[in-house]
């Protein structure tokens, strides 16, 4: 709900457990009162602002006529420079005359059904009733105005924020920096935490306390990229996953960016997050707008868990389009990891066949099938199919897929080229390079320029050809490396710097044209994995494959990290094989399901060659993944306990009305003569009895070695024939766990699983795990009294 009092044109932006306060100051500038637990609408603000009664000393006064107020030391909703104000700007324009002068008033507002801006990803109603706050300032002597648009967002307690530049004089401007928001906040020791990395290993955590100065958190490669996800959380010290004050932002947007945290001397905190500054140069002419990205704010005061629901919720109802709210995802196989680059139809439909029984519902053919592509030299850009591969073509084989009973789907990298290939000699000049200077490439490939209205009409076209050539039902589109050589043939000197916005807002046209036309294929988004993985991509595709790294323990520290921003429903996560190929590492098969179940299922391994337990295991996880997949995909996500501090990782979902709830449990290393531990489960209800059970696992005789005559009751030689055989085929169960359970025990006491393995012994009654082992446990509400009683 937006309330405002009229008379001191005062803004109170409410949500189900947040406000946020602004107000015009008396210099006619906008500033923060407030941002953070609900207030009541009736509450006296006077007491939240901080005012100076006297000058400050070394200050520059805005006005003569108050000199107790100078813009440096006010918390300002859009700071620019040439006032006073010496922290970073929001805004800086390069004016007609040359100056960078500009000074923005309140002029007006109104209260509006939330807008649509075709041009970008941006939340949307939908459904729902949101209003928008639109406060338009304006430069007087320039001639220029601003709206700041505040969108709530009640029961996500989210709010996002953008900024609308328009030039209304007779001169053209130019845009120098052009952010989406700025928030200024007291200081209350905060600690940033970012989500940095590189490719496979993406969206570490990482934090640490603001000292006064400024940070910058960004993107130059035109990409949001895996260094440094479009997100931040400012947290109080103390702070954990259930208790404490925490701030998130997040950008929705794919190109390049900037987040800017600075601590002024004053102890004032001023966040920014927008399109980057650098090499961002955009002439605005008389009579034209620019509209910024959009940014969601959320606030919570019960901690991380609480906050990362916030937006979760905000993502899955207001930007995941609403044909797949809530909609399962099937279970998928992809060849990559099987063939590479190295397949025959025949191949792909072995690979088929086994992946039919073993319970998958989705093949998908990776790259390699069109063009000359026999590898990652040639043919990109050729989206025509490889008949020495392939020749049947695309048609029959996605037809011979569906008699076996599988859905098929395609991978595609449509943004890029390979200059041996038939499209660049045909339109050499359809790349970003200079003319003049040898282009660097990425993965050996170069990038079009969808800045070009005949590159992205080209891409529509051909696309759309492909898809109606078949029965195609999921789309893999992937994008290999960073721009560079930033140069558009089809701009002139003063709109180079345009180029890396021009072209998100080309692809997102492109993306969607493409997803409205065929809104009932999954378009899932890729770039090296998680090189691209942001809330733009997400409103056209609904969901991202998370990373390239597949190591059962390395995705648990990923997913731990991408799951603060971003719900289990949009991380696409595979079982590969082991030693996985990013880090030549052995987890356990099981441990590589139960990390990718708290994701969306796909295996990526050659089936061909799974032996008779590994392929009795898989039907078993898929099995139980499809029996609890709305849960697994769509329920209220936790994080009980944290990797990166300690030698164990616990995740959890529950169902809305917390009747079910599915616990998997994580080690890194076997401790020696651990003791008991106690898994916080605060989340569920008091007033219930919950029936948990142990999902049924299985460990490889292999892993005991010679000490598996401690297993078995006969003695085997552990390098002999008949110990391999037998390993290959037998299902060595892992003990068994089941008990009925009251909810305030589990609630105030947490729940105990059976005690480690100590060193002395294997029985019923003991649970060893093992180097990157795990479990997984299924607690259900017990209504019936007889269930209760058994």
């Amino acid at each position: 709900m937006i309330y405002i009092d009229e008379e001191k044109l005062l803004f109170h932006l409410q949500t189900e457990e947040t406000s946020y306060i602004i107000r015009v100051l008396e210099s006619k500038h906008l500033g923060l009162v407030y941002y953070g637990e609900i207030l009541d609408i009736n509450n006296d603000y006077h007491h939240l602002e901080v005012k100076h009664n006297i000058e400050v000393g070394n200050q520059v006064i805005y006005d003569d006529q108050d000199k107790t107020f100078n813009l440096n030391l006010a918390f300002l909703e859009m700071p620019t420079f040439g006032k006073g104000d010496f922290r970073e700007p929001m805004l800086h324009i390069r004016l007609a005359d040359g100056s960078r002068i500009t000074d923005f008033k309140y002029l007006e507002h109104k209260i509006i059904e939330k807008p649509i801006f075709k041009e970008m990803p941006e939340t949307k109603a939908y459904m729902a009733h949101i209003e928008t706050l639109v406060i338009t300032l304006k430069d007087e002597v320039n001639n220029i105005l601003v709206d700041l648009h505040y969108s709530v967002f009640p029961k996500s307690n989210t709010i996002s924020r953008r900024a609308i530049i328009k030039n209304i004089s007779k001169k053209s401007i130019v845009l120098e920096k052009a952010l989406s928001m700025n928030l200024d906040i007291h200081n209350d020791d905060y600690f940033l935490t970012t989500f940095d990395g590189a490719w496979i290993r993406e969206r570490m955590i990482n934090s640490r306390k603001l000292e006064q100065g400024i940070l910058k958190i960004d993107s130059k490669k035109g990409v949001s990229s895996s260094d440094h996800n479009p997100f931040i959380v400012l947290s109080k010290d103390k702070t954990n996953e259930e208790y404490g004050k925490c701030i998130g932002l997040g950008l929705i947007y794919s190109g390049s960016y900037e987040t800017i945290i600075e601590k002024s001397p004053y102890d004032i905190l001023r966040v920014q997050m927008g399109i980057n500054s650098f090499d961002f140069f955009w002439e605005l002419k008389p009579k034209e707008n620019f509209i910024t990205p959009e940014v969601v704010l959320s606030y919570s005061i019960k901690g991380l868990n609480n906050l990362s629901q916030n937006f979760h919720s905000l993502i899955k109802n207001h930007i995941i389009k609403p044909d797949f709210l809530n909609k399962e995802r099937p279970v998928l196989f992809n060849n990559w990891e099987a063939t590479m680059f190295d397949f025959t139809q025949g191949k792909l439909l072995k690979l088929a066949k086994i992946a039919k029984e073993l319970g998958i519902e989705l093949f998908v053919l990776d790259d390699g099938w069109f063009g000359k592509r026999d590898d990652d030299t040639k043919g990109l850009g050729d989206w025509f199919v490889n008949k020495n591969k392939l020749p049947l073509g695309i048609k029959k084989l996605a037809e011979k897929i569906n008699k076996i009973g599988l859905d098929f789907g395609i991978w595609v990298e449509p943004e890029m080229v390979n200059v041996d290939s038939d499209l660049y000699r045909s339109h050499p000049d359809w790349c970003i390079k200079h003319p003049k200077i040898k282009p660097s490439f990425g993965r050996n490939q170069l990038i079009l320029d969808f800045s070009k209205k005949a590159v992205r009409e080209y891409i529509i076209n051909v696309l759309s050809e492909l898809i109606d050539s078949a029965n195609i039902k999921y789309i893999k589109w992937d994008m290999n490396r960073n721009f560079s050589d930033l140069f558009s043939s089809d701009l002139n000197h003063k709109e180079q710097g345009k180029l890396l916005h021009l072209y998100q807002l080309g692809l997102y046209e492109v993306l969607d044209t493409l997803t409205s036309k065929y809104s009932d294929i999954l378009f899932e988004s890729c770039a090296s994995g998680g090189n691209r993985f942001d809330m733009g991509m997400l409103y056209y595709m609904p969901q991202v494959w998370t990373s390239d790294n597949t190591d059962g323990y390395t995705r648990q520290l990923i997913q731990y990290g991408t799951s603060y921003l971003y719900p289990q429903s949009v991380m696409g996560a595979h079982v590969s094989d082991a030693p996985s190929a990013q880090v030549v590492r052995k987890t356990p098969i099981e441990t590589r399901f139960n990390i990718s179940a708290f994701g969306l299922l796909g295996y990526e391994l050659d089936v061909t060659h799974l032996t008779k337990f590994e392929k009795k295991v898989i039907k078993n996880q898929i099995e139980f993944y499809k029996e609890h997949r709305d849960l697994l995909q769509f329920g209220q996500f936790y994080r009980l306990k944290n990797p990166y501090e300690t030698n164990n990782m616990y995740l959890a979902v529950t169902s809305k009305d917390k009747k079910e709830c599915i616990l998997s449990i994580f080690k890194t290393l076997e401790q020696p003569n651990s003791g008991f531990e106690s898994i916080p489960m605060y989340m569920l209800d008091k007033n219930y009895q919950y029936h948990v059970v142990n999902r049924k696992q299985y460990m490889n005789l292999k892993k005991f070695g010679y000490l598996v005559k401690h297993a078995l009751p006969i003695k085997f030689n552990p390098n002999g024939l008949l110990f391999h055989s037998l390993s290959n085929n037998y299902l060595y169960e892992i003990e068994k766990f089941e008990a009925i359970i009251s909810g305030d025990k589990l609630v105030n006491n947490g729940f105990i699983p059976k005690q480690n393995f100590i060193g002395t012994g294997i029985n019923e009654e003991v649970r060893l795990m093992g180097d990157f082992g795990s479990r997984m446990y299924y607690f259900k509400a017990v209504e019936d009294e007889n269930e209760r009683s058994n």
